[in-house]
């Protein structure tokens, strides 16, 4: 019956990880030519025959059913009061999707009654947070950026997207690609930080996981679609509280914000998402300039957008909208394709269309592109998942990625006196701190089902089997938020007894992701006296932290011989964490976000711009804070090794170029040899910055323009190039119709091992 419904649709509408350094092609400095965009700014039209076809069928209440997505309640299967809504609108064919289903029995429960019950049986398309991972829970973005290697995401979302599209999910809410200099910012954690270079390596790398590369199939029962999110400027929320304000110029949102979705775009990227934030007084979700004027005029984007959770209802509490159907308005006709959780569109939208408020060239436009991807992922000849072979557990091979993932994503901050690594011979070894014996290291957006069933390992497990002939103590010590510091004299206690002490402190995965705002971004509860105890003992110990954003680590620091940044590391937190302890992996990971000294220096970050009267300690009337210096904690690009590198001076192919000549794609060559000085193979990121030195619109003092992790042993050396042309060199301007300019002048190009690079040559663009 099944096989001939599909039939009988299909007839009607005509249808028939890379050891020692990977790295994409935009992680490397290699040049593109300079953004164009098209000279007649119109969209593809999506409107291909079998997609006309049905399009005829439908009456308005069908088209508008699939704008419409709702939520599923994950705890309960069809049948349940809770989902009765959604069963109704799939039965009547008034619903396109559906968000947080999953369960290959579950999801094609309600697939049958779209598929079988409506009069069209159009499938729906099942949506899901698959933020870093699914069953297989890999270290969050932020943490996977300090990695500097684009093909942990691309595993990452290989991994998440087998293991999802078995489990009937379609498509994913990933990756959010907003660039931020808000550390306050919980969704810092979902990001890659605060550069646009590093972030869309990623984007691109995370986008081609999912989807596979340009050209390749959607209907592949191995892949999803991607949504680039949040479109645009989430990432610059005042304050760092979430669903904020964000007064962004012109050349900012195309400098800073724009370029990670672009080169998304460029990648394939099925959809996008809308943030919920305002752009210089506009709504994002009723924003006609980004969404129509640069997704889709500029961009030419023929996928879909889709609303962010009641994100168009929301377009009232801004005072943007008056109601309901001006709410369905006003985000429609500005380029809201698909409507999240709200209902504005599909209640009002016939009375829109009869009163000629929104077209019905427009409203044919948002179906159809809807439908188009429900034909890309292949849905109409296979809208169900196979419940024989759904996977329901991490397999052996995606644990070990997690685990190589997480240990490639750890930063050593502080290494004194080599404190690190730990070695296995310790005959005692305490581990104290509220994250010792935690199995709560998963990270931000995991699902409560994939939580209980396959916790983060623990450290204290891990330590252990590291070190099987040692004594293995532990002691909590404090609890992480509360300030009850009873359990103190016993974490001392252990110190004292044990060779070396291993504290494990840093933020529960609550306090990160979304509306997780901090205003104080310190160790809470207690954790700092206990680091403070600890130290007070003389004893050797080792400080890991695990943390969903930078946070501001103190006064303690002086005292902590050793500071290795682990994150939110995900299922196999505990072994990848003693994998670096003990040296089994020489970390090599490097920070994609200053560290802050403290929440009054933020915003800190490597690519501001000067002022009139930069820094400068012995003048008063200088920019800079009276009580701290100017630099952050911990740089941009930061992170140590167990061995040593030597970095040398940057070559250039030639001291002069021509503006005109980069215009047309001309690009030229720096190169730089790196050696490993030290005893042990290690991993180095050389990285890349560039500093226009004068132009028309002021210029960060350095921008990432190119990075490359490589892998050498001791006494090896390798020359690095990197390739670099307009994009590299050029900006753009305040038009609002936007205009990229390469000018005339002097370019200083610094490489090095972070933003705190000093070697540097100087190119003239003539």
């Amino acid at each position: 019956m099944r096989e001939l419904r599909r039939r009988t649709l299909l007839s009607a509408i005509g249808g028939t990880a890379v050891a020692g350094g990977g790295f994409t092609a935009v992680g490397t400095g290699i040049a593109q030519a300079a953004p164009q965009r098209p000279s007649a700014p119109s969209p593809p039209s999506p409107l291909d025959p079998k997609i006309k076809k049905l399009l005829d069928r439908m009456t308005v209440e069908e088209k508008l059913g699939q704008l419409q997505q709702l939520p599923w309640a994950v705890s309960t299967g069809p049948g349940g009061s809770e989902t009765k809504d959604v069963e109704d609108a799939a039965r009547a064919g008034r619903l396109g999707s559906v968000l947080n289903i999953f369960g290959a029995k579950s999801s094609n429960a309600l697939q049958r009654m779209a598929v079988e019950e409506s009069r069209l049986g159009i499938p729906l398309l099942f949506g899901l947070d698959v933020i870093h991972g699914l069953w297989t829970t890999f270290p969050i973005p932020l943490a996977q950026a300090s990695s500097f290697d684009p093909e942990v995401t691309r595993r990452d979302a290989e991994v998440s997207a087998k293991e999802s599209r078995s489990n009937g999910v379609h498509w994913t809410f990933s990756p959010m690609m907003d660039v931020t200099h808000e550390p306050r910012w919980g969704r810092i954690a979902e990001g890659c930080g605060e550069d646009p270079y590093l972030t869309t390596a990623f984007a691109v790398a995370k986008v081609e996981g999912y989807q596979g590369e340009k050209g390749s199939g959607l209907d592949a029962e191995d892949r999803i679609a991607a949504c680039a999110k949040h479109f645009v400027a989430y990432g610059g929320a005042e304050g760092g509280r979430d669903y904020n304000t964000v007064d962004v110029s012109e050349s900012r949102l195309r400098n800073h914000y724009l370029p990670p979705f672009k080169a998304a775009l460029d990648a394939g990227v099925a959809t996008v998402m809308a943030s919920f934030n305002t752009i210089s007084g506009v709504p994002a979700h009723g924003n006609s300039h980004t969404l129509t004027g640069i997704l889709s005029k500029e961009w030419g984007f023929d996928g879909f957008v889709v609303s962010d959770w009641n994100g168009v209802d929301e377009l009232i509490a801004h005072g943007f909208a008056e109601d309901g159907a001006d709410a369905a308005r006003l985000a429609l006709n500005a380029g809201v394709d698909m409507e999240m959780a709200s209902t504005d569109l599909a209640k009002h939208g016939k009375k829109l269309l009869s009163s000629g408020r929104i077209s019905e060239k427009r409203l044919d436009e948002a179906v159809a592109r809807i439908l188009r991807l429900k034909f890309e992922l292949g849905l109409f000849e296979h809208p169900y998942a196979d419940e024989d072979t759904a996977i329901d557990k991490p397999s052996a091979e995606a644990r070990r990625a997690a685990r190589e993932t997480a240990a490639r994503s750890m930063v050593l901050l502080k290494n004194d006196d080599k404190a690190l690594p730990l070695k296995k011979s310790a005959g005692s070894i305490a581990v104290v701190g509220p994250f010792g014996d935690s199995d709560d290291l998963l990270g931000t957006w995991t699902f409560p089902g994939a939580a209980k069933s396959f916790p983060s390992g623990k450290v204290l497990a891990a330590v252990k089997a590291a070190a099987p002939r040692a004594k293995v103590t532990y002691a909590k010590g404090v609890d992480p938020e509360g300030t009850d510091t009873g359990g103190i004299p016993a974490a001392v206690a252990a110190a004292k007894a044990a060779d070396v002490t291993v504290v494990v402190v840093g933020e529960p995965p609550a306090m990160s992701g979304e509306a997780a705002a901090r205003s104080d971004i310190g160790l809470p509860g207690g954790q700092e006296k206990l680091i403070e105890a600890i130290a007070a003992t003389g004893k050797p110990f080792v400080v890991v932290l695990v943390n969903g954003r930078p946070l501001t680590v103190g006064g303690w620091l002086k005292s902590a011989p050793a500071v290795l940044e682990a994150w939110h590391p995900g299922l196999e937190a505990g072994n990848a964490i003693a994998d670096v302890l003990f040296g089994k992996v020489n970390p090599g990971g490097k920070l994609p976000v200053s560290f802050p000294r403290t929440v009054g220096q933020i915003p800190v970050h490597y690519n501001h711009e000067s002022t009139g009267r930069p820094y400068n300690a012995d003048n008063k009337y200088t920019s800079k804070y009276l009580d701290l210096p100017q630099d952050p904690q911990f740089a941009f690009g930061h992170g140590l090794s167990y061995t040593e590198f030597e970095i040398g001076e940057p070559k250039l192919s030639r001291d002069h170029v021509s503006a005109r000549a980069l215009r047309k794609g001309d690009t030229l060559e720096v190169s730089v040899t790196v050696r490993n000085t030290g005893e042990r193979t290690g991993d180095e990121v050389v990285q890349l910055y560039v500093h226009d030195i004068a132009a028309s619109i002021a210029q960060p003092v350095r921008k990432l323009r190119g990075f490359r992790r490589v892998t050498l042993e001791p006494g090896k050396s390798r020359t690095v190039r990197f390739r670099l042309g307009a994009d590299d060199f050029g900006f753009w301007t305040n038009a609002e119709s936007g205009e990229f300019r390469v000018e005339e002048g002097a370019v200083d190009i610094y490489v090095g091992n972070s933003s705190e690079a000093k070697a540097k040559k100087r190119l003239t663009i003539t």
